[in-house]
């Protein structure tokens, strides 16, 4: 049983989300783990103890948590989780799906936070058939965008019952990117391949727009200046564990609360969870990373 820190409580985990950033990590090239070190990012589950009793309240609790990398992970049947970090998961709403959620519904979140809302404005997801991209395509259906997708034709009637209007053909190949026919169509451009797909779309943004990289970081401007000035965006959810401040933290897991609660009422949709029980998690992550299956990762911990 791991110990806690102050402002830590202990999550008994029913659930596991995995997610890529599981199996990028595992070289250690991009993180730097002791021996012995617990991996995995989203989990739900419990709260069964507390670093003090003014936190009492939150026993008993049903929550769902994107982790700090550089603390002890989801790939455990406990994890200690900083409180403030914590997201409510409805009585309604099954461990299962609560796992599956954090990490791509509040990627997608704050993605969407960089660019301010203008209704009716048309925006283009890059990379849209996979899990960030559901929950972008239908929170930005649901602030009022015009949502148009790229992605691969077999997503693309899933995707339109998300709230996506327009569908471009986005294979993950050389060929992908903006046509001359769309040039300057598109307010905001959000792309989850990575900076060298998403600069491929820079001339399809219009005038005073804004293009936000899911996946990696543009290392220079991929428009000459005094063109369509576009904003560039990045975005590091794992960050905001070490750069986040309460204020930053408070907004994310309201958000976050209301993405399950919405999921909860049938108001949002998660991805489809194929799921395994604990002793298959190496190989569901392998899976992962290879793309051999189609849907959300979850391992069941009971």
């Amino acid at each position: 049983m791991p110990g806690l820190k102050p402002g830590q409580v202990l999550v008994r985990n029913h659930a596991i989300g995995l997610n890529p950033v599981d199996w990028k990590v595992l070289g250690g090239a991009l993180v730097n783990w002791r021996l012995g070190h617990v991996p995995g990012v989203d989990g739900a589950g419990t709260v069964v103890a507390v670093a003090d009793d003014a936190m009492r309240y939150l026993l008993g609790r049903r929550v769902a948590y994107h982790q700090a990398l550089g603390e002890h992970g989801s790939f455990a049947e406990y994890t200690p989780v900083a409180a403030g970090v914590l997201l409510t998961v409805p009585d309604t709403l099954d461990f299962e799906t609560a796992a599956s959620v954090p990490c791509p519904a509040l990627t997608a979140w704050q993605a969407l936070e960089k660019v301010p809302c203008r209704v009716a404005r048309e925006i283009l997801v890059s990379g849209a058939g996979g899990a960030v991209g559901n929950y972008l395509v239908q929170i930005a259906a649901d602030r009022g965008f015009v949502v148009s997708v790229s992605s691969h034709e077999r997503h693309w009637e899933r995707l339109r019952e998300r709230g996506a209007s327009h569908f471009l053909p986005g294979a993950v190949d050389e060929t992908i990117g903006a046509t001359p026919e769309l040039a300057r169509r598109f307010y905001a451009v959000f792309d989850s391949i990575d900076a060298r797909y998403a600069a491929r779309w820079a001339p399809a943004v219009a005038a005073n727009g804004h293009i936000v990289c899911i996946q990696g970081r543009f290392d220079t401007p991929p428009l000459p200046p005094f063109t369509s000035s576009a904003s560039l965006h990045e975005v590091a959810l794992n960050a905001l564990h070490t750069y986040g401040d309460d204020a930053a933290w408070l907004e994310t897991t309201t958000a976050g609360s209301m993405l399950l609660a919405g999921i909860a009422n049938g108001r949002m949709q998660p991805e489809a969870r194929v799921t395994g029980d604990f002793e298959k998690l190496p190989a569901q992550l392998e899976g992962l990373r290879h793309r051999r299956f189609s849907g959300k990762p979850v391992v069941l911990v009971d």
